[in-house]
């Protein structure tokens, strides 16, 4: 990533230290849960492509930090829900235990729901004049519309092979609905027109998609220690994949066309638009 990136991944690190509870504070297991889960590294991706759209559009204002760290609040909870036994049953995350490995079941749950209920109180107190807008926004992204209903359809399709046209569904909801939350609330905080929401939609909606299937390629080709989770999970759970359904060469062939629907998106932009232009290709060329 570019320092310009760098920067912003440290702007957003700063602001979700600050918004968190101290883990000192009762109860301190639930705050120490939270700030686990949270801070525990990660790419940043949301919070980036948060920041990226407000700068595409000439604003890089401090109300830019509240919707960033509400996506990635629950981007987080998302992660730490995902990871646990009904789900995923996973017991690695970004190179290092899970929540309800290292806090237990039970506070790793209450960790999620504290999350996600933190993410609409900080997006709540940020922008008046659109601020109804960035409410519907973040719940309809991580609703049944969204993220949850796309991992209910995960959790369906275990076991039996989709088409590429669920598969892509799915993924629009469970990875690509707050992507294009992340940029759209970006946008909204800068006072989008338009043209410019409907172009950053477009950005949004392929680059969720193109990491998608960036992940799927991953999982096959990736080893676990590099990838800072188990690799190979997919194959075994017996789940649709891009490179299952397709093969590894369509998938990068499938990753390559939709980074340039992304990049053609934000043409308009021009020079504004670079770190949405090097987000798109991280996206798609990432290693973890």
């Amino acid at each position: 990533m570019s320092a310009a990136l760098r920067e912003l991944i440290a702007r957003a690190e700063r602001a979700l230290g600050d918004v968190l509870p101290p883990d000192d504070q009762v109860p301190v297991d639930l705050h120490r849960a939270m700030r686990y889960a949270a801070l525990g590294g990660g790419k940043r991706l949301r919070p980036l492509l948060t920041y990226a759209a407000g700068f595409a559009l000439g604003h890089d204002g401090t109300d830019l930090d509240a919707p960033a760290c509400a996506v990635e609040l629950i981007h987080a909870y998302s992660l730490v829900h995902d990871d646990l036994p009904a789900m995923d049953d996973d017991d690695m995350r970004r190179g290092r235990p899970t929540c309800h490995i290292v806090f237990g079941e039970a506070m790793a749950i209450l960790a999620g729901d504290a999350l996600q209920a933190l993410a609409f109180e900080i997006l709540a107190r940020g922008n008046r004049a659109r601020g109804m807008e960035m409410l519907s926004t973040l719940g309809y992204a991580c609703g049944a519309e969204g993220m949850a209903g796309g991992q209910a359809l995960d959790l369906t399709a275990t076991g039996r092979t989709l088409t590429l046209a669920e598969l892509e569904y799915m993924h629009a909801c469970k990875t690509g609905a707050l992507i294009r939350a992340a940029v759209r609330l970006g946008a909204l905080t800068a006072g989008a027109d338009k043209p410019s929401m409907e172009a950053l939609d477009r950005y949004a909606s392929a680059v969720g998609l193109a990491f998608q299937v960036r992940d799927d390629i991953l999982d096959v080709e990736g080893a676990s220690e590099v990838l800072g989770k188990t690799a190979g999970k997919d194959a075994v759970q017996g789940k649709s994949t891009f490179p299952s359904l397709m093969g590894l060469d369509a998938s990068r062939a499938r990753l390559a066309e939709l980074t340039q629907t992304a990049l053609d998106a934000i043409e308009s932009f021009g020079a504004r638009g670079e770190l949405l232009r090097e987000l798109a290709l991280y996206a798609a060329h990432r290693h973890h």
